[in-house]
């Protein structure tokens, strides 16, 4: 991966729906090579996909709680965990950590009454669960852009 690749990177990062003209003007490319190199680069699974940002407020999902998960240590209560929160759409990142807590997500909901509901009916129902604590997030501060390339 060199310099121009590295740009077309954080190009895409910012707008993803850059026509490929416009990509190519940005970094210095014709068309035709700047086609290929974003070609090659999502071969490669260096480019993974294309997404919308949405406004969480917009589609009912306004309130967003960190929620840190134990879950027993043992691999059949691990795996039967992190195969259900595939089946909660509430769920919107998951990431098992080293250390304690062994879980953290992020839940996105319309309000403090669905995620009590949540909590109760799907949360602490979970295979494995000894222990859920919630953080209500008060203000995002800093907005995901990307990964610094």
């Amino acid at each position: 991966m060199d310099a121009i690749d590295r740009e077309i990177l954080r190009e895409l990062q910012k707008d993803g729906r850059l026509s490929n003209q416009e990509l190519a003007q940005r970094v210095g490319l014709t068309p035709s090579p700047c086609m290929r190199r974003v070609r090659q680069l999502e071969q490669d699974g260096v480019i993974q996909g294309y997404r919308a940002v949405i406004d969480p407020e917009a589609v009912g999902r306004g309130f967003e709680v960190l929620v840190s998960v134990e879950v027993r240590r043992d691999r059949e209560s691990v795996e039967a965990f992190e195969a259900a929160l595939q089946d909660i759409p509430d769920v919107i990142e998951a990431y098992r950590l080293f250390g304690s807590p062994g879980c953290l997500l992020r839940i996105a909901v319309a309000d403090l009454r669905a995620y009590e509901r949540l909590w109760i009916e799907q949360l602490t129902a979970l295979t494995g669960i000894t222990e859920v604590n919630s953080q209500i997030i008060m203000k995002r501060v800093k907005e995901p852009t990307g990964l610094p390339v």
